[in-house]
């Protein structure tokens, strides 16, 4: 069973890794074009994410209630982030 520091470091260091994939390919193509801000909205946006899941997984102990809430979660996740990357919703924020 995890413990709740090594979850938490195993979490950050999968938000590294997933800021590292766009950063690694604006290094090969142009149709990359990822600015500062960009990473560090993202990188909130992953962080809370992933707070939220340890949020998840420590509070609850039903695996069907854990499992209900973490897809609301990517879910919403997923939401956001077509909304700040072509604005789906036409929200003042969209990046479109």
């Amino acid at each position: 069973m995890l413990t709740n520091y090594k979850r938490m470091l195993i979490i950050l260091g999968v938000i590294s890794v997933l800021l590292v994939i766009p950063f690694i390919a604006m290094q090969f193509s142009n149709e990359v074009n990822w600015s500062l801000f960009d990473f560090i909205v993202m990188g909130g946006l992953l962080l809370i994410v992933g707070l939220f899941l340890e949020l998840i997984l420590g509070t609850f102990r039903r695996p069907s209630v854990k499992i209900v809430l973490i897809v609301i979660l990517f879910l919403l996740f997923l939401l956001t982030w077509a909304e700040l990357a072509v604005g789906i919703f036409g929200t003042p924020f969209a990046g479109s």
